[in-house]
């Protein structure tokens, strides 16, 4: 089981992080209650995280459309990069999807010579995938893309928004995160 975890510290600094942001939840409920009153839709959480993701994906394909990779792909590629070798289920389980759904892009990065697979030593069952030096190229020339990207995503926030909001969003993926078919793995922070 995978526990959402935020240290003593982390409380304290979020906590700041909205006192510094001077919220007036007053403000707030009267500017929510404008907007929701011009759609239904914006009263609906799931529509909006939706809508967001298809932004942010079109978003994701302009920016990075040299290098014909997808979102999934570049979180596959980039977790083997902060990681090295390791196995399928442990790659599935780093980016929150189903092996099925990892055992589908292994193949087509692999035809691209952008990761290898092999069996594992010691367990023929176990199949390792790790970078290639073409892939390991790969990520780090799509990085400025890819950051360009997120700040698009973003940029209509302020700063101190932007930061709030993906606090409040890493809290709703640690909260709800045992409730997905598969959870992603939430490591701990450094002490």
């Amino acid at each position: 089981m995978i526990v959402p975890i935020m240290t003593k510290e982390e409380t304290e600094l979020a906590t700041e992080s909205v006192t510094a942001l001077a919220i007036e939840p007053d403000a707030v409920r009267v500017e929510l209650a404008h907007r929701q009153a011009r759609s239904l839709l914006f009263t609906r959480p799931g529509f909006l995280i939706r809508r967001m993701h298809q932004i942010h994906g079109w978003l994701f394909a302009e920016e990075t459309s040299a290098f014909n990779i997808t979102p999934v792909q570049y979180s596959l590629l980039t977790t083997l990069s902060e990681m090295g070798e390791i196995d399928q289920n442990t790659l599935a389980l780093e980016i929150g999807l189903e092996r099925s759904s990892v055992a589908e892009v292994i193949p087509r990065l692999q035809l691209r010579g952008l990761i290898d697979r092999s069996q594992s030593p010691t367990d023929k069952r176990i199949k390792l995938v790790k970078l290639t030096r073409q892939g390991k190229r790969l990520v780090s020339k799509m990085a400025p893309a890819v950051q360009r990207a997120h700040d698009r995503t973003l940029e209509h926030l302020e700063p101190a928004q932007r930061d709030l909001f993906m606090l409040q969003l890493i809290r709703l993926v640690e909260a709800n995160n045992e409730e997905s078919v598969v959870p992603l793995r939430v490591r701990r922070a450094a002490d």
